[in-house]
């Protein structure tokens, strides 16, 4: 600990990613990231944005993808705002809308980054439990906090909260600002930005990482009522002037048109998805319903950092949480149909 730290640092428990290992032949099921590859009309976009222009800054305002964004979901261009990734665009959702008189809400399991920017911004929180079949339950979001965030589909469990109930939260909540966190929504779920013009206090936020197929690009981005995308146009315009470079922004403008290329990646894991959900409950797993690109699964016979070590010796890594309450969960991407039998096959000899 050096004595160089602002007094902030010493305190932070930062946020741990999922393993990017540099070894060659592991199926690789930890990151959730698509394994279909982003649009070809994205990289082609991507490799003609490599030219002579990259010595100008980029647009600031990232003005052509917004509008592309704001048609693609029926809204205005000034209840878009875009970010370098989710994260980012986070960041500045907790930074900007969430330091308040209260303590925000969040379930107790759900994305590890929402205690870290507590941590990093000087943020109280509360956590509230998911019920016993890892549900969240509106009625627990009606109490005095300041504001609300969950993802939708929630991570790590996969399961999806119907809109009808998203809607209770918000409306439950008027006077509080509501985060609903989409990076896995196109896998299944149903997104909120169908009722952001009904309620000025709703933000969704999603991803072009999962999806889409661009994890490596990092952009992500928000749609909610024009003042608070101010908000974090604000934020943002005081710490990053230029969040997305100009090959982020071409990349990403061609993934939303390509519309086909997009439903049958997200149709490709959806189907997978249903078929390892089966073959995992044959080999005697209980499986959570998931409307994500992954599955949060365990036995009851046998513990989960055993399973997540074993299936490591045999050269698949997955993602292990030893946190209370899920501690006996592995979380599973869906791969490629070779590299999910590869994960069965391992599971099948182990248990």
């Amino acid at each position: 600990m050096s004595k160089y730290w602002s007094p902030v640092v010493k305190d932070l428990v930062p946020y741990v990613p999922g393993e990017q290992p540099k070894l060659d032949n592991l199926v690789k099921l930890n990151t959730n990231e698509n394994p279909y590859g982003p649009s070809p009309r994205a990289l082609v976009a991507m490799q003609a944005a490599l030219d002579d222009s990259l010595k100008l800054y980029p647009d600031p305002e990232s003005v052509e993808l917004k509008q592309t964004i704001a048609s693609y979901y029926g809204v205005r261009v000034d209840q878009v705002f875009v970010g370098n990734g989710s994260d980012e665009v986070l960041a500045h959702v907790f930074f900007g809308l969430f330091q308040q008189d209260e303590p925000i809400l969040f379930p107790d399991i759900s994305y590890s980054f929402y205690p870290v920017y507590c941590g990093l911004y000087g943020i109280a929180s509360r956590v509230v439990p998911l019920n016993d079949r890892f549900e969240i339950d509106p009625a627990d979001y009606e109490q005095a906090n300041g504001g609300v965030i969950f993802p939708n589909p929630n991570a790590p469990t996969g399961r999806f909260l119907p809109l009808d109930q998203v809607e209770r939260v918000v409306s439950a909540n008027p006077d509080r600002v509501v985060v609903i966190d989409e990076a896995y929504v196109d896998f299944g779920g149903e997104s909120a930005v169908a009722l952001v013009d009904r309620h000025p206090n709703l933000l969704v936020i999603q991803t072009l990482s999962k999806s889409r197929s661009l994890a490596g690009m990092r952009v992500g981005f928000a749609i909610g009522d024009s003042e608070l995308i101010e908000a974090l146009q604000r934020v943002k315009n005081s710490f990053n002037s230029y969040p997305l470079d100009r090959v982020a922004q071409a990349g990403a403008q061609a993934a939303f048109e390509d519309e086909a290329y997009f439903r049958q990646s997200c149709d490709g894991v959806i189907a997978e998805r249903d078929r390892v959900t089966a073959e995992l409950e044959a080999l005697g797993f209980d499986v959570l319903p998931s409307r994500a690109n992954f599955v949060f699964a365990r036995h009851p016979l046998h513990r989960g950092d055993v399973l997540m070590t074993g299936l490591r010796e045999q050269g698949v890594i997955v993602r292990h949480f030893n946190k209370p309450r899920i501690s006996e969960f592995l979380r599973i991407t869906i791969g490629m149909p070779e590299q999910n039998d590869a994960l069965l096959c391992a599971l099948g000899k182990m248990v």
